[in-house]
């Protein structure tokens, strides 16, 4: 069976070779083509799709206007899909369902009777069972289609014609928006209101030349229909519309509602645009389960008519401010909505088009739906005239007339050749009906014939002059804009999404919101490895370490704390205490959390205070002061701060009080001398501190000369030297110092 399907010559015959990479080419042209122009990106002059295109043009020929009864949606996508849309029923569906979603659209194209879907991302009813007609604003779209406004052209079959752009009385592509992905290019426009758009189109007709600056005095940005506060900066929006590409940041709208006693809660009341109200909620519960928003006690959804979303606070002392600022950072309260204005340009190029282009296209085409609606016109009156004229000439020779057409055989022709009228005129003559012979009939025809040739006289005038042109459509946008009007109708025309600032909180104060604080005690081991244990643990004695290993240092701090590494190679690395591993192990080795050398050690850790300076002392006794916000790393390469060659290296780094310095060295040699001698550097590699002959620094301390030198022995016995004491230890920095006094420690450190 397998052979009797094959071809002849086994299909040598019939097949030919191509070359694959240029067929790749120009099937892959081909399609991104179809997308680009058929698909994805809408026209500037109506700001539509072909599927929105299609979806109105349908529900035209249906007649389903803002006057007239609803129809079943299933009715329209069958007629869009059969006619005119040859793609599947429920992109076509979803598509009308957006035009009718008031969550979606600014100025929404179909009026839905029934389920449409709502704002928490469920779907619409089955088509079945929902019903749409146009709103106002889809008719002013249509608006002159039959008078020859726009062209033609064959649909996808050839038995039918659609329209190549709708006449756009209102400027859709601005006020509604559009977002889509082409092959290689995509669009976003966010909406705009009406009557802005138009003061900008009306300043624009008034002066051609107006700069994008001017514009914005009426444009002062996108008008979201679910509201909520943009809060980008003037220059960033002038940028973005002035080069039709940029973006926004949107954020909810919320004010703060007092609960008595002290108590409130932040409410909720308008959303960002695009944004499902319950898959925000579900992410603000999931965050407040994994403790990330610790200043948020819970969420509930009181949303009615209007959207009301309330957030309940851990405590009343947690600052609004600073709340909603955690919030807008890791949940969809705040947003950015991108502007990318690549529309088809004169419905055939791709472009990126500012502000005022996109205007001038829509002029333009305002323009030229004029004319060609006046040439319509003009035709439709010069026709009419041709027929009055004919009439006039039968009522002034009725009897003749009436003559020829009883006793002629060919009335036709004799009455052309008679009374010189032409065919069109005759054929009106004979169609007549005898009751139009009156009197009266004569006289209402001739004052047909001097109100249309007043008509005409016009339309002719306003065909020769482009200012009177430009004049009319400033009227026609101008009667829109009458429309939008704020004051007239404030439901439609009034601003939804204002203007504001973001706080100017604290980077640190935002990003520790967003930690729960919690005590926390931090153990290092001699070998470099790093853990926390919950609490502020005083006895570490049932502490276990790797074999070989021991306790280096411990500390307390809070899980908001930032955590501050100093390492023998003179740098420092910054860890957040909430990152730190905790549990029962033995933690995790330092150099897997930060960038460090492995021939470099820790020397101290401790908790961060930007308040606070340190003097950092290598091992060749050299030191300088820096102040602790100025060594904060950002990367895990931490940041270099003091300088030291091999083999010396960093030894201590100690807070500094008081007014002088106490340096003993290896050789127990004592000096002590002013703080003021030590300079102060955010990097670099010191002045000498104290010198000796051989060996380098044991320990460092600052102190205040009035209050003594105190220090511990191994016994923890505190011992006090008091300023005349230090009498003969004291001196300059870099001298040599003198031998500790009796009692001071073995160990050579201050502490014990």
């Amino acid at each position: 069976m397998g052979k009797e399907l094959l071809p002849p010559d086994n299909g040598d015959e019939s097949a030919s070779p191509i070359d694959l990479k240029k067929a790749l080419e120009e099937r892959y042209l081909a399609y991104a083509l179809s997308t680009i122009m058929h698909r994805a990106l809408p026209d500037v002059r109506d700001g539509l799709k072909p599927v929105h295109r299609r979806i109105l043009h349908t529900m035209r020929l249906l007649r389903l206007n803002p006057d007239q009864s609803f129809a079943k949606c299933a009715r329209i996508v069958g007629d869009v899909m059969g006619k005119f849309h040859p793609h599947g029923d429920q992109s076509i569906y979803d598509a009308l369902v957006r035009l009718a979603q008031s969550f979606a659209m600014r100025y929404p194209l179909v009026d839905g009777q029934g389920n449409f879907g709502n704002i928490d991302g469920d779907n619409a009813a089955a088509m079945r069972y929902t019903e749409a007609r146009m709103t106002e604003v889809a008719a002013e779209l249509l608006s002159g289609i039959t008078e020859d406004a726009v062209d033609f052209r064959p649909t996808y079959n050839e038995e039918d014609e659609e329209p190549v752009v709708l006449p756009g009385a209102f400027p859709n592509l601005l006020c509604n928006g559009s977002s889509g992905i082409a092959v290689g290019m995509a669009t976003s426009i966010p909406p705009h209101n009406a009557a802005e758009v138009c003061d900008a189109a009306l300043a624009l007709i008034d002066d051609p030349e107006t700069p994008v600056e001017r514009l914005l005095h009426f444009v002062k940005g996108p008008d979201f229909p679910t509201g909520g506060i943009i809060v980008e900066s003037p220059e960033a929006i002038r940028e973005a519309y002035a080069t039709g590409r940029g973006g926004f940041r949107l954020r909810a709208r919320w004010e703060k509602e007092e609960q008595g006693r002290g108590t409130w809660n932040a409410v909720v009341t308008e959303i960002p645009y695009g944004v499902q109200k319950s898959r925000l909620i579900e992410k603000i519960a999931e965050l407040i389960l994994s403790r990330r928003l610790p200043l948020l006690e819970d969420v509930r959804d009181e949303s009615a008519e209007d959207i009301r979303i309330v957030l309940v606070p851990k405590s009343r002392t947690v600052e609004p401010e600073l709340l909603m600022e955690s919030l807008f950072r890791l949940t969809d309260l705040e947003t950015r909505f991108p502007l990318n204005m690549n529309v088809l340009s004169r419905g055939r190029v791709p472009s990126v088009l500012s502000l005022k282009q996109v205007l001038r296209e829509w002029l333009d085409h305002r323009r030229e739906v004029l004319v060609r609606r006046s040439k319509h016109r003009l035709a439709e009156i010069e026709k009419r005239l041709e027929i009055l004229a004919g009439y006039l000439v039968a009522y002034l020779n009725i009897d003749e007339v009436i003559r020829i057409i009883r006793e002629e055989d060919e009335p036709k022709l004799i009455m052309m050749e008679r009374f010189n009228l032409t065919d069109n005129q005759v054929e009106a003559i004979l169609n007549m009906r005898l009751r139009a012979l009156r009197k009266l009939e004569e006289f209402e025809i001739r004052q047909e014939y001097e109100k249309l040739s007043e008509e005409k006289t016009q339309i002719e005038g306003l065909l020769a002059s482009e200012a009177k042109q430009w004049k009319t459509v400033r009227w026609e946008v101008a009667k829109v804009r009458q429309t939008f009007d704020p004051d007239k109708n404030p439901t439609l025309g009034r601003r939804r999404t204002t203007f504001g600032q973001a706080p100017a909180h604290d980077l640190e104060d935002v990003q520790q919101a967003m930690i729960e604080r919690e005590p926390i005690t931090v153990i290092l081991s001699e070998k470099g490895w790093l853990r926390t244990l919950k609490g502020h643990l005083t006895d570490l004695s049932s502490l276990s370490f790797k074999e070989g290993d021991g306790l280096k240092l411990s500390f307390h701090a809070q899980t908001t704390d930032k955590i501050l590494l100093f390492t023998t190679g003179g740098k420092f690395y910054t860890l957040a205490a909430d990152k730190l591993p905790g549990g029962r192990g033995h933690g995790e080795p330092v150099r897997i959390m930060v960038d460090m050398e492995n021939d470099q050690a820790v020397v101290t850790a401790f908790v961060h205070d930007p308040e606070r300076k340190l003097l950092l002392a290598s091992h060749a006794c050299n030191g300088f002061i820096v102040a602790e916000k100025d060594v904060i790393a950002n990367t895990r390469k931490g940041r270099q701060v003091m300088n030291v060659k091999s083999p010396d290296e960093a030894r201590l780094c100690v807070p500094v009080n008081g007014d002088h310095v106490a340096v003993v060295g290896e050789n127990r040699k004592l000096l002590v001398f002013p703080l003021a001698q030590v300079p102060e550097m955010t990097r670099g590699k010191g002045v000498r501190l104290q010198r000796f002959k051989d060996g380098g620094i044991r320990d460092l301390k600052t102190f205040t000369l009035a209050d003594g030198l105190t220090w511990q022995d191994s016994a923890e016995r505190t011992f006090t030297r008091t300023r005349e004491e230090l009498a003969e230890w004291m001196g300059d920095r870099a001298a040599a110092g003198r031998l500790a006094p009796k009692g001071f420690p073995r160990s050579g450190k201050f502490g014990g």
